[in-house]
């Protein structure tokens, strides 16, 4: 793990914990996909037995697909070429790339409940309540996963979801898209819904950098938080 919080650290800042006992990270350039999903599972492991703190990880990847547990192959064409990962989480088919803000969580389910319902829907809760904070309605559809922004045939996702639990820790969490390319979505159908489109804070005529939407998702999580059981503390 050493060697991973070099390499990660290298390109990290830290963000005020909210609470303190929940380390925040920030990462400055692309970080390769297998690099997050390796410290990932090595923090969720030393969550587990205490030796790390619970941690939100902001970031950005370069042009890629991941596969959920439930992908299904005829879902994907990426006439790109662009790469495909086996992520590991729940869902099917997602594109993350340069101007999307991905949101991985390491909680600590053991004292918050274990409840993951509960936690998904606390999660739509806070991407939400930071997409308000944006200048941007958005809302939960039924029956699909996702936050969604329009109404009827305008409808569009404007941010994924997928969550995988470990022995009680979270892994993964969700994507914003802010300024991506809408065109490599193109390469999949995204979430596994044809009929709807696809959407972002820029073409909504909304221009945040990625350290607005990080402030934003920063007033939020006390809210999300406050849902959930009192934080563990690590020994």
């Amino acid at each position: 793990m050493q060697r991973l919080r070099q390499r990660a650290g290298k390109a990290m800042h830290p963000l005020v914990s909210a609470p303190d006992t929940i380390e925040w990270r920030v990462s400055d350039g692309l970080v390769p996909y297998e690099e997050a999903l390796a410290f990932m599972q090595e923090r969720a492991a030393a969550i587990r037995s205490r030796d790390a703190a619970e941690c939100v990880w902001l970031l950005e990847h370069p042009p890629l697909f991941t596969a959920g547990t439930s992908s299904d192959p005829a879902e994907l064409t990426n006439p790109l070429g662009l790469p495909v990962h086996e992520a590991g989480r729940g869902g099917r088919y997602t594109y993350h790339g340069p101007g999307q803000r991905v949101g991985y969580l390491m909680l600590d389910l053991e004292c918050r409940g274990r409840d993951v319902r509960r936690l998904v829907h606390s999660l739509e809760g806070w991407i939400i309540a930071a997409l308000k904070d944006l200048g941007v309605e958005a809302h939960r559809s039924q029956g699909r996963i996702g936050i969604w922004v329009g109404e009827g045939a305008e409808e569009a996702k404007i941010a994924a979801l997928g969550i995988r639990v470990k022995r009680w820790v979270t892994l993964h969490g969700f994507s914003i898209n802010v300024s991506p390319h809408l065109a490599h979505f193109s390469g999949i159908v995204p979430c596994g819904i044809a009929e709807l489109g696809v959407t972002s804070l820029a073409a909504l005529g909304k221009q945040p950098s990625l350290s607005l939407v990080d402030a934003s998702l920063k007033r939020s999580f006390p809210a999300f938080l406050s849902a959930l059981e009192q934080p563990c503390k690590v020994s």
